[in-house]
């Protein structure tokens, strides 16, 4: 997390309407902070600047997902940059279907509908058999345009979807989740003179959003992570992440996974590697028309705030809900395992225009430099006896 205030001037000016939808949630936002007393956990504020009803980064109708800032987008997701992230990952998907006897997926936040359209596609010219195609999205106007994408890309399929406002108590078959855990609020916490402490946010006498620490002793002492702080050796000052929500959004899931399998592809780190001495500012990153910068209280609800995954909490969450652990890796090894350069060797290479492309966004999703090795996937279980060929070779569930 970058401890310097950031400069507004370096980045787009929104619209008008855009930033007085902005200044609405900070009202609010302000009022929140005043009835609390003068201070909000930081998992609170970013729970409302993302997803405050109507007003929210998700929950309102800015453009989110693209190649480039002129679009209007924030960011680029793996099944937005190549269809062959959906046709390699519906292998996986596929073989998770057949090894638990099971025929339908569910798929939480699902963006623009290009990973739903691209997995039911290859299914489907796979002849791999399932029934249905459930979507959990809270946002109206992403659910519109999942809609619309999935009737465009995949019209004959389009009547097996379905959106969902809440998760079923039991589920079988198979769940994915692309980018969903780095979303889920964090609470954040500074290290000082060695005394830990809270960082939350308060208002300025000028009316500005702004960072505030309460010290241990204060507030929420009963949900102190202190299993986590533990791992962050030494004295210095630090600031870090926990992962409370995705870590109950887990065990939900892995407690409704009564046969099959969940997928979840995220950028993140081992618990060893998350609280390293050497990550002394966090994770904690905002993106805003395709620049990441450090400052969460820039345009609330107009750019998207997000921490990196501790996968070894997760994984603890998943074990515990009674799920087993199916694998853990590399997006690159995975990518590699389940056949990606067999599908990109279904273009031919003689057509030179549709084939450097692929070619181009394969090694962005597979280079150790791009998304290969920051991006890892981590899978859940229940009746699948052996493990999936996405995992057979470079599983790092060891090093969890």
């Amino acid at each position: 997390m970058n401890p310097k205030a950031h400069e507004p001037d370096s980045l787009p000016v929104p619209e008008a309407i855009a930033l007085a939808q902005s200044e609405a949630l900070a009202a609010t936002l302000r009022a929140e902070i005043a009835a609390a007393g003068g201070w909000l956990p930081f998992d609170r504020y970013m729970e409302r600047a993302l997803y405050a009803p109507g007003l929210g980064y998700y929950s309102g109708g800015a453009r989110k997902f693209g190649l480039f800032a002129d679009d209007g987008s924030d960011f680029v997701t793996a099944p937005e940059l190549s269809p062959l992230f959906a046709a390699t990952l519906a292998r996986a998907v596929g073989e998770a279907l057949a090894a638990s006897g099971t025929h339908r997926l569910m798929e939480f936040g699902a963006g623009t509908g290009r990973l739903a359209a691209g997995v039911m596609l290859a299914l489907d010219a796979a002849d791999v058999p399932f029934d249905s195609y459930a979507i959990v999205d809270l946002s109206g106007e992403l659910r519109e345009r999942q809609r619309k994408t999935i009737a465009q890309l995949a019209p004959a399929l389009l009547d097996r979807v379905t959106w969902l406002d809440a998760l079923p108590a039991q589920f079988e078959g198979v769940v994915i989740g692309n980018e969903v855990l780095d979303a889920m609020p964090v609470r954040l916490f500074a290290r000082k003179d060695a005394v830990w402490h809270e960082r939350g946010v308060s208002v300025s006498a000028e009316g500005a959003l702004a960072f505030a620490d309460q010290p241990a002793n204060s507030g929420r002492d009963a949900n102190w992570p202190a299993s986590a702080l533990a791992s962050v050796e030494g004295s210095e000052d630090y600031v870090t992440e926990t992962h409370e929500a995705a870590l109950a959004f887990t065990r939900t899931v892995c407690a409704m996974l009564q046969r099959g399998a969940a997928f979840f592809i995220d950028y993140g780190f081992p618990r060893h590697e998350y609280y390293h001495a050497q990550r002394a500012q966090g994770t904690l990153m905002c993106h805003y028309r395709h620049r990441a910068h450090g400052d969460p209280f820039l345009y609330p609800g107009l750019q998207d705030i997000t921490a990196h995954v501790e996968f070894t909490g997760i994984a603890e969450a998943g074990v515990e809900a009674g799920a087993d652990l199916l694998g853990y890796t590399t997006q690159a090894r995975f990518l590699m395992n389940a056949g990606i350069t067999e599908v990109l060797g279904e273009i031919d290479p003689r057509d030179p225009q549709r084939f450097l492309p692929a070619a181009n966004a394969v090694q962005k999703l597979v280079s150790e430099a791009e998304m290969g090795e920051l991006f890892k996937v981590i899978a859940f279980s229940r009746g699948i006896d052996e493990t999936i060929a996405a995992f057979v070779r470079g599983d790092r569930s060891h090093t969890l």
